[in-house]
């Protein structure tokens, strides 16, 4: 059995039937009282940061999940479908799982999956991707006839773009449709154009 003392970055708790991970711990003395481990935790599905505060040599459920690749091969109803890429099983993946990486997702795309009990518990994207841009704010204020001559659009300024996945970005004023970019995922945010 594992305890709080034990604590270490990258470890996986399951606390009341969900999922975290250690991003970190360190050992919290109190004035007048009893000393803690506080833990900064990752909640699986939503990765949002929690601190929780365990007790000295408290008994936690350490779990261990299964670090699988899959490709994406596209939405089945309410369900994605994966490719299972070693052994070429189809795997299928919630909506509520894939969540906001939904906008990031075209088929082919390669995901780092985390299974638990031979479910999948949670999806990593490509901390890069390249997407080709389907529209900008230029491009439709150009259908429009409102909009600035290139030459007196501002360098500093920015627009907004649609990815060919969904995504929408802010990107500089030069990017037009058809372009294909680089693409942070885990910021949401433009990187160059490629």
């Amino acid at each position: 059995m594992t305890t709080s003392n034990q604590l270490t970055p990258g470890m996986t708790l399951s606390i009341n039937n969900q999922l975290y991970k250690v991003e970190s711990s360190s050992k919290v003395s109190v004035p007048k009282g009893t000393s803690v481990i506080r833990a900064r935790l990752k909640d699986m599905r939503s990765n949002e940061i929690i601190e929780k505060d365990f007790k000295l040599n408290q008994p936690i459920k350490d779990v261990t999940l299964l670090e699988r690749k899959l490709e994406f091969l596209y939405i089945e109803g309410a369900d994605f479908l994966f490719l299972d890429i070693v052994n070429l099983n189809q795997v299928l993946v919630s909506a509520e799982v894939v969540g906001a990486k939904v906008h990031y997702l075209k088929e082919g795309t390669e995901v780092k999956a985390f299974f638990y009990d031979d479910i999948v518990f949670a999806l990593e994207l490509p901390h890069f991707l390249e997407l080709m841009v389907v529209k900008t704010q230029f491009d439709e204020e150009a259908l429009t006839g409102h909009h600035l001559p290139l030459n007196e659009t501002s360098l500093g300024e920015t627009q907004f773009a649609v990815l060919e996945t969904g995504a929408r970005i802010e990107v500089p004023p030069f990017i037009r449709m058809g372009d294909i970019i680089k693409v942070d995922t885990e910021a949401n945010a433009y990187i160059q154009r490629v």
